[in-house]
């Protein structure tokens, strides 16, 4: 199947020539010092997060739209999507002045949903994963006679994806390996069409998420932050491009895509959301080969604002800027200053503090004391610690 319907290099390019002039962005490509301390190796970051509609699928969607003949425009197109695919189809379609209609998945973030109708699309929420709105979305094009535009199992996509491979090569041609979250895979797809004819030496790693990770071995769907890349079943056509193409696909857990998240956010000033980190926290967990230059592409941005703070509290937690602490305190007048000053000594600033007198195992005489302290590494944790143990108190911590 691939031989006969996969997209060449001149599909490439021809996309390539398709997108001039009709909003796709060439994004650009930082080298990041702080990664290349950490891993030991030079590092640059491809932003598709920069990418008008926040993410690379605006290059695959804008490819297909502009290949639609007149029946197909005025059948109005159909997606299915979680998220990201959907708002560059709603926004591709709306430069064009075609009627859209996206379906996602019902637990898909706002943040993916609203743009989506604001670029003009009527959206459709049904289901827990891709899959879900996928089949709702072939029905739909089954009842209406509407143009299709699958977010992966289509050549045409494929090939717009594959134009960041084509970037890649002029942007970086001493790149040795690239990194790319794989979930139904297109993006991977495409990006390794192009480099396989362009630039063969390149190493191509594919990223999953461990809790969905078909590709990788895995056998078990659960809930993953990196939903973007969540596909139970990946195509036909990308399945065995990527067979043929990768030359490794590795996994990441969450707690490793959230420890991304925050680096790149801190340190590197730059927005992902959980897919597009998965290439990231590949990265940094050790599971990408080699020590020459590497190109992880960060595929999206458009993470939840509430799914960003609470992965930024998990991560500083992580990280040993945030101390969760609970202590049991003489339940009398000035023992509670005493704690405080012992913080304030330490350097610690106070977020919360909260006593703990009801329905709680304690002794009259006595009230729990649970504290949260803004603090500067793991190391300044452990010196609070040791002295509020050298000061007499029994201490718990909490995170």
């Amino acid at each position: 199947m691939a031989t006969e319907t996969a997209p060449t290099l001149a599909d490439v390019e021809a996309a390539r020539e398709r997108l001039t002039g009709k909003g796709v962005r060439l994004t650009p490509l930082y080298v990041s010092e702080t990664f290349a301390r950490m891993t030991g190796r030079p590092v640059h970051l491809k932003a598709e997060t920069l990418q008008r509609t926040g993410s690379f699928k605006i290059r695959g969607a804008v490819n297909k739209v502009e290949k639609l003949n007149d029946a197909e425009r005025k059948a109005g197109v159909v997606a299915a999507s979680a998220g990201n695919h959907g708002q560059a189809v709603a926004w591709a379609a709306r430069e064009a002045g075609i009627d859209a209609t996206i379906f996602m998945p019902a637990e898909t973030p706002m943040a993916k949903i609203e743009p989506t109708r604001n670029y003009g699309a009527r959206t459709e929420l049904t289901g827990e994963m891709f899959d879900d709105a996928l089949a709702a979305a072939l029905a739909h094009v089954e009842e209406t006679g509407a143009t299709f535009i699958h977010p992966f199992e289509d050549p045409d996509v494929i090939a717009g994806q594959g134009t960041i491979g084509l970037e890649l090569v002029e942007q970086l041609p001493e790149m040795e390996t690239v990194a790319i979250p794989v979930g139904g895979g297109g993006l991977a797809s495409g990006i390794a069409l192009a480099l396989r004819s362009v630039s063969p030496q390149v190493k191509i790693v594919g990223v999953q998420a461990a809790a969905c990770a078909p590709l990788a071995g895995g056998t078990e769907v659960g809930y993953t932050i990196a939903e973007g890349i969540a596909v139970k079943h990946p195509g036909e056509l990308t399945s065995a491009l990527l067979k043929d193409l990768l030359d490794d696909i590795v996994t990441v857990t969450d707690e490793e895509i959230s420890e991304a998240i925050v680096l790149l956010l801190e340190r590197a000033k730059l927005v992902v959301e959980g897919a597009g980190a998965a290439s990231v926290a590949a990265m940094l967990s050790g599971r990408i080969q080699g020590s020459g230059p590497l190109v992880s592409i960060l595929s999206g941005g458009n993470i939840d604002p509430t799914l960003l703070i609470q992965v930024m509290r998990h991560g500083l937690t992580l990280a040993g800027r945030y101390l969760v602490v609970r202590t049991r305190l003489a339940d009398r007048p000035g023992e509670l200053i005493k704690l405080l000053s012992l913080f304030a000594d330490e350097h610690a600033n106070v977020v919360s503090i909260e006593h703990h007198r009801e329905g709680m195992d304690v002794p009259v005489t006595e009230t729990e004391v649970e504290a949260t302290l803004l603090t500067r590494d793991q190391e300044h944790c452990t010196a609070i610690l040791d002295a509020m143990q050298h000061g007499g108190y029994v201490v718990d911590r909490l995170h």
